[in-house]
């Protein structure tokens, strides 16, 4: 199967989507939200510098190291715009756990994820348009389905927005509602979009099946030169191991689901950018795993 095929490729939603999918990102949104506290800004107080560094490896390292890589692979343009808005996106809170179990520095680890969460309501739409521009097929691309660019940035930015400081604020003045209510927004959001996933995969199966190699070596190889970064950065700034370990996993480890949402919402979900994002979900967990293990090895060594 020709991977160029699933530029033509359309995930076809359920009927009401429109409406649906406003709502999972509002949701994914306010799940992290609930966990964010302004507690977990206190690092950036003790180590400022080095903070800023490792919040912009993340912020603008990683899309710039993205754009390299889509020039160097010459990859279909619907995959390349998936790349691109899998590294526009802020960090996960699984990265925060696997640093836990890593034995890295947590607090650094939790302050990133906060951080780029905080600002990926105001960046992330803008960082999408303003990468995408630089590479010309994944740019005619979105020209070509015809996304309105100051639409697109006024609807993600309130979606993203609202339910970010509604989160925030339940977690600041009622912090005990707001652990209590968390799981039940995670749970929600995840069912919601592999409910609209899987109505999507069944019916361009075969494309998707006979392309999920190279996809897959792609989103592999995509998601170690972001571990990479994150570490070379990390030793650059002079960090000590702990802070490293923090740092590689914070880079690697992104939100592909907000990813996911805003390509199926925003961008027609295109074949490609859905197949690489939603293999890009899946891998960096068994590779965040693996990084973890070897973390936690060398800590004994």
């Amino acid at each position: 199967m020709d991977a160029a095929a699933l530029d033509a490729v359309r995930i076809d939603l359920a009927p009401g989507a429109s409406v649906i999918m406003p709502i999972v990102l509002a949701v994914i949104m306010m799940s992290v939200a609930l966990n964010l506290h302004l507690s977990d800004f206190k690092i950036i107080k003790r180590e400022p510098w080095r903070f800023a560094g490792a919040a912009t490896l993340q912020l603008l390292g990683l899309p710039l190291l993205t754009l390299g890589l889509v020039h160097l692979i010459d990859p279909i343009p619907s995959i390349a715009l998936g790349m691109i808005v899998v590294s526009c996106c802020p960090g996960g809170n699984v990265s925060n756990f696997f640093t836990h179990l890593a034995r890295g520095d947590t607090a650094l680890s939790v302050a990133l994820t906060a951080t780029s969460s905080l600002f990926a309501a105001l960046l992330t739409p803008v960082s999408i348009l303003f990468w995408t521009s630089l590479y010309g097929p994944a740019n005619a691309l979105v020209s070509e389905i015809s996304v309105d660019p100051w639409a697109f940035v006024l609807q993600t930015t309130v979606l993203l927005a609202v339910p970010l400081a509604i989160g925030m604020g339940l977690a600041h003045r009622f912090p005990k509602t707001a652990a209590r209510i968390r799981p039940g927004f995670m749970v929600a959001a995840i069912l919601a979009l592999t409910f609209l996933v899987i109505g999507g995969l069944a019916s361009n199966w075969e494309i998707f099946t006979g392309t999920a190699l190279l996809v897959l070596g792609i989103a592999i190889g995509h998601n170690a030169a972001a571990f990479a970064l994150g570490a070379i950065g990390a030793r650059l700034m002079g960090m000590e191991a702990k802070q490293r370990r923090s740092v590689t996993v914070e880079v690697g480890i992104q939100n592909t689901g907000l990813a996911l949402v805003i390509l199926l919402s925003q961008f027609d979900g295109l074949g490609g950018a859905a197949a690489i994002t939603g293999l890009w979900s899946v891998w960096h967990l068994f590779a965040g795993a693996g990084l973890t293990a070897l973390f936690r090895w060398r800590s004994h060594a």
